[in-house]
This record gives C-alpha cells, structure tokens and sequence, in this order.
C-alpha cells in the first residue's frame, strides 16, 4: 500500500476554523470536524486529544492510532483514484479512542468521508446535518 502523506494543521487559528465553519461528526472513538478550503489544496490533519482521554501514555496511544487510521484511509482513497483534497480535517481522541477496535476505528472514519466528502471532496455540496 502506498504511504499517504497529509499535512499537518500547524496553527491554533487552523483548529478554531474548523471548530467554528466546519462540520462536525461525532462517533464513538473519534470526533471528526472538516472544513472545506479550496478544491486544489491538499488535506490538511490535525489531531487532538485532552487530559480527559487519560495520561500521556493513552492521549500518545490515541493520537497514533488515530493518525495510522486517517493515513490508511487516504492511502486507500488514493489508491481508488479518489484522493481526499481541499480539506481540513481535525481529529479529536475520546476517551474509548486507545482502546476501540482498530478496524471499527477505521470503519468509522471511513463512513463519515463517505458520508461527507462524496462526490466532491468537499464544496457546496456537503452533508450538513451529521446523519453518517
């Protein structure tokens, strides 16, 4: 499989934009918020994970897990012929995000891009209302 490669979101304006434009879907595990940016920009991840998912050792344990899954996923995208671009995307770890199953994990992720971004990446045509 090829290694997919993102960027990263390196500003705190970055993660309040898409808190505050983006739309947000929340699922056991993860809390994915997207935020539309131009059509030709690369996806941008940004990932996050508070002092209630735990200590160090479970906040590190999610945040990998969770950067592995959205990789993955872009991999396979990419692979398809349907990249992710033109997006914002920050992950945010709950509490379970250590210890849920890595293929519900990715299940999961896959169900709100499929559910989001198609068949656009993004633009007008996204899915307010959360139902993925």
């Amino acid at each position: 499989m090829p290694r997919a490669k993102f960027e990263s979101l390196p500003k705190r304006a970055d993660f309040l934009r898409a808190a505050a434009r983006g739309l947000k879907v929340a699922r056991p595990g993860v809390v994915v918020q997207i935020h539309a940016t131009s059509p030709e920009a690369a996806v941008r991840m940004g990932l996050t994970a508070s002092r209630k998912i735990g200590d160090a050792v479970r906040r590190n344990r999610a945040r990998r897990r969770l950067r592995e899954a959205f990789r993955l996923e872009l991999a396979d995208r990419a692979g398809a012929g349907s990249p992710l671009r033109g997006a914002d995307i920050v992950l945010i770890a709950r509490k379970d995000s250590g210890t849920v199953d890595f293929a519900e994990l990715r299940a999961t992720l896959k169900t709100i891009f499929n559910a989001t971004l198609v068949p656009r990446t993004l633009g007008s045509d996204v899915v307010a209302d959360g139902s993925a």
